[in-house]
C-alpha cells in the first residue's frame, strides 16, 4: 500500500516523515541537506510506493505568507515539474519547530542533544503528518 510523505523544507535541511503502509502512524524518516531533496526523493520513491507528499506553508501570526514561504514556492514547483504523478497538499506548519523543541524536552533529551537542529526538523515533519492524518481521519 502507498503511503504518505511529509516534507519540511527549510533553506538549508529539509525534514522528512513518512506513514506506515496503513496510514496511521507518523514516523520521522531522515533530515537531508535542501540542495539533494529532489535526489534524495527520486531514490525514495523508487523504493516506495507513495501517494501523496505534505508539504509544509509557512505563515506569519496574521495568516500572511512568512519570508520563508517563496524559498518553500519554489521547491514545489520543482518537486511538480519532477513527480507529476504525485499529489501536494499544502498544510498549515506554524508551530511545528516550537511543537519538536518541546516533543525533544518531553521526551528527556539532553541540552546538547536539543540543539540538533536536523532532528527538530524531523521531528516537525511528523508533527505535520501527524496532524495531517488526524485532521484527514474524521
Amino acid at each position: 500500500m502507498p503511503r504518505i510523505l511529509a516534507i519540511d523544507y527549510g533553506q538549508k535541511r529539509t525534514g522528512i516523515a513518512v506513514t506506515d503502509e496503513m496510514k496511521i502512524i507518523a514516523s520521522g524518516l531522515t533530515t537531508i541537506p535542501s540542495e539533494t531533496a529532489i535526489a534524495f526523493l527520486t531514490s525514495y520513491f523508487q523504493k516506495e510506493k507513495v501517494e501523496k507528499v505534505i508539504v509544509g506553508e509557512p505563515k506569519q501570526m496574521n495568516n500572511e505568507p512568512s519570508q520563508s514561504a517563496a524559498v518553500i514556492d519554489t521547491f514545489v514547483e520543482k518537486f511538480k515539474i519532477a513527480f507529476p504523478e504525485i499529489p501536494v497538499v499544502r498544510v498549515d506548519e506554524r508551530f511545528t519547530s516550537k511543537m519538536a523543541f518541546q516533543t525533544m524536552i518531553d521526551s528527556g533529551l539532553s541540552k546538547k542533544q536539543r540543539q540538533n537542529k536536523a532532528l527538530i526538523d524531523e521531528i516537525a515533519a511528523t508533527i505535520m503528518l501527524q496532524d495531517y492524518l488526524h485532521t484527514n481521519s474524521k
